[in-house]
């Protein structure tokens, strides 16, 4: 009996594995000739800083450099408990520095609502706000993107993340590939498919009447993720716009990175156990595939926890005299090994449609250990998923586009 629920188990991970396998084949394909529009949305441009006097000076001195009508767009650096220069810096660049104290409330999350609050109550009001990081740089061409895609009736819009800084160590060459992957096989098939696109914390755009509608109300951990599920359960779409890249700066240790990543998973299991039930049972309802697959999304954490423990399971049956056999490897491992290994051989290959610089290639001989160094920070943040306390990643370097061109060439 235990053999056979253990393998039940296992066959419903397959199955979700040999689901997201196959949405990759939708990824191939990249929409072409979407329509423009003249410049004519407004925006405010909000920028998320902890004590980022190092990085925030590049990001407004970038973002001051649109290719955007200047009287169309406003800089708001949210200085959230910040004990440094970052607003001093943010005035010497003439954009405006809103300045919060609240150390009870700590993260980013916090700062966006109460940085909406103060914004509804100005007297100029705009079309859409977006946000970004102050580690970030993006494309000079992002606002016009995002005008394109309000004046097309999106919403919530993701733009393309990359990496500012792959070459930097074998950390940060492998967050890269990982943007790959997800920009080219977990984006673009849902946009394909006309299902949603989920946000990723950053280069973030929304249309200022839907917040002032809903609310921010996203304080998790991973705040991205959570408004992208409270858009989704009330029907609206997120959408994922390719050609407006927002580069963003990975930590260089594997020590920050850690960090870093065990802040996600906490707020991944925080999500994933609010949203998944009500959004499945919402799917099957109404009969919402978007609904269905957001559910799936949202349980993802659970998926690579429990798809943790059963490869950990499968290296002591290969080193010791285990006679378990329950074990889906050994019932049938045409589809164990299809899945992983077909999950794996799509990393170069995001990589090559992504014209990735061939200096990131050297890390995929690394990015075997980056994944699995997952497994003791998802079980880490399986056991500590109460935690909310926000973790800061420090940026102690300036990087911008120019610099970035150079790398490449």
């Amino acid at each position: 009996m235990l053999d056979k629920i253990v393998l039940a188990f296992q066959f419903a991970l397959a199955l979700v594995g040999a689901y997201q396998l196959f949405l990759t084949f939708f990824g191939w394909y990249r929409p072409r000739n979407k329509k423009k529009f003249a410049p004519q949305k407004s925006f405010a441009v909000l920028v998320a800083a902890h004590n980022e006097e190092q990085v925030v000076g590049a990001l407004i001195e970038n973002l001051k450099a649109l290719e955007y009508p200047k009287e169309l767009y406003d800089i708001f650096v949210i200085c959230d408990n910040c004990t440094d220069k970052t607003a001093d810096i943010a005035r010497s660049h003439g954009v405006y520095a809103m300045e919060r104290h609240n150390p009870n409330l700590r993260g980013k999350g916090y700062a966006i609502e109460w940085m909406l609050k103060e914004l509804w109550k100005r007297e100029r009001q705009y079309d859409a706000v977006v946000m970004f990081d102050a580690d970030n740089l993006a494309s000079p061409d992002y606002l016009i993107h995002m005008n394109d895609d309000l004046c097309a009736g999106s919403r919530v819009i993701q733009a393309y993340l990359d990496s500012k800084n792959p070459n930097d160590s074998w950390v940060t060459g492998s967050y890269a590939i990982s943007y790959y992957f997800a920009n080219r096989f977990w984006q673009m098939p849902r946009t394909n498919l006309g299902l949603a696109n989920y946000l990723g914390g950053t280069g973030m755009c929304f249309e200022a009447g839907l917040l002032k509608q809903i609310g921010w109300g996203a304080t998790s951990l991973v705040e991205d993720l959570e408004f992208s599920m409270r858009c989704i359960k009330m029907g609206i779409r997120p959408t994922y716009n390719y050609e407006a890249f927002v580069y963003d700066e990975k930590p260089l240790s594997f020590k920050a990175s850690a960090k870093q990543r065990l802040r996600w998973m906490q707020g991944h299991f925080d999500v994933a156990k609010r949203y998944f039930f009500p959004l499945l049972w919402q799917g099957i309802k109404e009969g919402s595939w978007t609904k269905i697959d957001a559910a799936i999304y949202s349980a993802n954490v659970y998926n690579f926890f429990f798809g943790a423990i059963i490869s950990i399971l499968l290296w002591i049956k290969s080193v010791t005299p285990w006679t378990q056999t329950g074990l889906l490897a050994d019932v049938n491992p045409v589809i164990f090994n299809s899945v992983s290994i077909g999950v794996y051989v799509l990393l170069p290959v995001s990589m090559l449609i992504e014209k990735a610089p061939w200096k990131v290639y050297k890390y995929l001989i690394l990015y075997p250990i980056f994944m699995m160094s997952w497994w003791p920070i998802t079980f880490y943040a399986f056991f500590t998923q109460n935690n909310k306390q926000w973790s800061h990643t420090e940026h102690t370097r300036v990087i911008r586009l120019d610099d970035m061109k150079k790398q490449v060439s």
